[in-house]
């Protein structure tokens, strides 16, 4: 068994102040056993316009939110599902926004860029949010090979696409780690149901680090981190502010679900 976190923040404007807290934060979870560790989405920065992002921007192989993530996943000997951060994208006037995985050397082993963009107008409240302003969407899956299994990145709004999630069940994944920043009022309604739903429809794992409070952009987000298990079962909630929730990933108790409960393999449809 393998001892995962996920990390729960109330992310500022402030990449320096984001990164010195989402390392105490690290820290304290490794302290606790983690072996993986998964930061929220935005992590890094949360601006008070979407445009932020593009001053923030960084490119393949350097800079400060890069160098953090590879330094302090060598130095706590912690594989990092790095949340989300700006990198340079095809259009000059925008950014990927990617998801950077770390093994325990420091070394990136994998990204995934963001394809489901969060242009939305949140139904009872005058928020209003387009990502595509900012963003430019990612366009491929990743699954990737980790010491604790098969794992499968998406961001946030993919939540909402089961047939994104089951392409990746396609290609074998066991732990899929959600990096969020939910609105509270968005997250109230579906946060729980979705990620339980995606846990039960794989029959796998769910790391799910998302954003949680009041941000100095005016935003409240969510929170409720959680780690879920095959059969939908809630391991470990964090509900409000900075911290995290951690939970044991046993392959072979997933083996035996999906070998007793085969319901993958019942699949009319692809």
């Amino acid at each position: 068994m393998t001892k995962c976190a996920a990390i729960q923040m109330a992310s500022s404007p402030s990449i320096s102040f984001n990164l010195i807290e989402a390392e105490k934060l690290i820290a304290e979870a490794v302290k606790a056993g983690a072996k993986l560790v998964a930061l929220p989405e935005n992590f890094a920065l949360m601006g008070t316009h979407e445009t932020d992002k593009l001053n923030a921007k960084e490119i393949e192989g350097t800079g400060p939110i890069q160098d953090f993530l590879s330094a302090t996943a060598k130095k706590y000997s912690v594989w990092i599902v790095g949340g989300t951060m700006p990198m340079a994208a095809n259009d000059s006037q925008k950014v990927r926004a990617a998801c950077l995985i770390y093994d325990d050397n420091g070394e990136r082993v994998g990204r995934y860029d963001k394809i489901h963009l969060f242009d939305v107008k949140v139904p009872g409240t005058d928020e209003e949010y387009r990502e595509s302003d900012a963003i430019e969407p990612g366009t491929e899956i990743q699954v990737f090979d980790t010491p604790f299994g098969k794992l499968g990145v998406a961001i946030c709004y993919d939540l909402r696409f089961p047939e994104f999630f089951r392409k990746m069940s396609d290609l074998g994944v066991e732990i899929l780690v959600v990096p969020s920043a939910f609105t509270a009022e968005t997250g109230a309604a579906h946060w729980e149901i979705l990620l339980r739903a995606r846990a039960v429809e794989n029959l796998c794992y769910v790391i799910a680090p998302n954003q949680g409070g009041f941000h100095i952009n005016g935003r409240k987000t969510f929170g409720h981190s959680m780690v879920i298990d095959p059969w939908g079962v809630i391991m470990d909630c964090y509900k409000t502010g900075g911290g995290f929730v951690s939970g044991d990933i046993d392959l072979e108790r997933l083996h035996k679900v999906r070998a007793a409960f085969p319901a993958l393999g019942h699949r009319r449809f692809f």
